[in-house]
């Protein structure tokens, strides 16, 4: 095999970490049921749960006021899902970073409110985010003793 071929999976390391497209980030971002947006809040990390859509290449996220949506909005902020592929016994994680911004116009907004957006808590939640990524990162990897679909 010469250094240009691609290594046929069995053939791969299976220790190695591998990085996704961000064709493939976009497909497993699509698939997560939950994500965690991280925000920087009093001088210090944090991150909190939320569900979310993805939307023409954003993600967007539906919230009530408060803590997590004024350390959001209008500054940086991480998103993050991951995974466990069953098929093939990797784990995967996806890694947005980039701005969090309020959605301000009206048919922006009730497009969003047209997603598959559905607030899990109970309560209001009138502010709607969206983070257009700025960097896209994602990885594979082999999990030890990982199940596998039969």
């Amino acid at each position: 095999m010469d250094d240009t071929t691609e290594p046929a999976p069995q053939e791969r390391d299976p220790g190695a970490i591998r990085e996704t497209s961000v064709q493939e980030c976009w497909e497993l971002l699509r698939q997560a049921v939950i994500g965690r947006l991280a925000v920087v809040h009093d001088g210090a990390p944090d991150i909190f749960p939320v569900n979310f859509a993805v939307d023409h290449g954003t993600v967007v996220i539906r919230t009530a006021g408060g803590t997590k949506h004024d350390a959001a909005r209008s500054n940086p902020v991480a998103f993050e899902v991951d995974g466990y592929d069953v098929d093939t016994g990797e784990a995967w994680s996806v890694v947005a970073r980039g701005k969090a911004v309020g959605v301000r116009d009206v048919d922006d907004s009730i497009a969003i409110l047209n997603l598959p957006l559905v607030p899990w808590a109970k309560g209001p939640k009138p502010h709607l985010l969206r983070l257009a990524p700025v960097t896209l990162t994602g990885r594979r990897f082999a999990v030890s003793g990982g199940a596998r679909r039969a």
